[in-house]
């Protein structure tokens, strides 16, 4: 029922078009904030007296994890970008976004979690968008459908 939902409004322009809105808009979001963490550069300069600051030092610090947060990033941004790889890219970027938006609700950051709530809605919308190719890790191997 659901997928002959999604496949109707594939055929929508609207639909078609705001997808790849969402998709682009996604990719730099993460693109442009994971260069300075490839590069092994601070991400922020505030302050360790805060709660935040230090949490993205102590983040900064770890060296090899603030490169392979900032790769992964930058990995989930381009899939999105290149249609062949797009459905690969929401997969990657979802678990990136889902853990950005608890670090955003756990620690006092004032209107970041509404920015990273809608990431993440958009995140799941293009995870829906794309139900037809991820199907087969929901459905059991017997299902013909």
């Amino acid at each position: 029922m659901m997928q002959a939902q999604i496949i109707a409004l594939k055929k929508r322009p609207l639909f078609k078009y705001f997808t790849i809105f969402l998709r682009i808009a996604l990719a730099l979001s993460f693109i442009y904030p994971s260069l300075p963490k490839i590069l092994g550069h601070r991400f922020t300069l505030l302050s360790t007296d805060t709660q935040i600051g230090y949490f993205f030092e102590a983040l900064y610090r770890t060296g090899l994890y603030w490169h392979f947060i900032g790769i992964a990033q930058f990995t989930a941004g381009l899939c999105l970008l290149i249609p062949r790889f797009s459905t690969l890219g929401a997969v990657i970027f979802f678990p990136i976004i889902l853990n950005i938006f608890v670090i955003t609700i756990s620690m006092p950051f004032k209107g970041t979690p509404i920015v990273t709530g809608a990431m993440l809605l958009s995140s799941i919308y293009l995870l829906i968008w794309d139900f037809d190719r991820l199907k087969f890790i929901v459905r059991s191997p017997n299902t013909h459908n």
